[in-house]
């Protein structure tokens, strides 16, 4: 069982980064994936990521206090736009393009009122 829980974990941990760089894939929700996966499969790899530089903050606000940072709410909202001017810019059919809207506008209002993480 271990072992399924550790490949969900690296599918996750995979996914998430391919996230970074691809607009419509949401990096963030694939990381605390990762997290919850590695903390059944390994508590070395769970450490791991839990102390990485990149990974590992988000996590952790998100954990303890539902929170996103300002420039990481900013950051994926510029993403979405991009996603969806691109959508139109590419002619995609209408009703694609009304549904992905939707789906985008509910996605960056969670987004935008998440709470900011606690300073100091």
């Amino acid at each position: 069982m271990r072992l399924l829980w550790l490949c969900a974990g690296w599918l996750a941990l995979g996914l998430g980064i391919i996230g970074i760089y691809l607009p419509l894939l949401p990096t963030t929700p694939f990381l605390l994936l990762a997290s919850f996966c590695f903390s059944k499969g390994s508590e070395r790899i769970h450490a791991w990521l839990m102390g990485h530089a990149w990974f590992g903050p988000p996590i952790q606000e998100w954990n303890q206090h539902g929170a996103i940072a300002p420039r990481v709410k900013w950051l994926a909202t510029g993403m979405i736009i991009f996603s969806v001017v691109l959508s139109f810019l590419y002619g995609v059919p209408l009703y694609a393009f009304i549904i992905q809207l939707v789906i985008l506008v509910c996605v960056s209002f969670f987004i935008l009122t998440r709470p900011n993480p606690p300073t100091g």
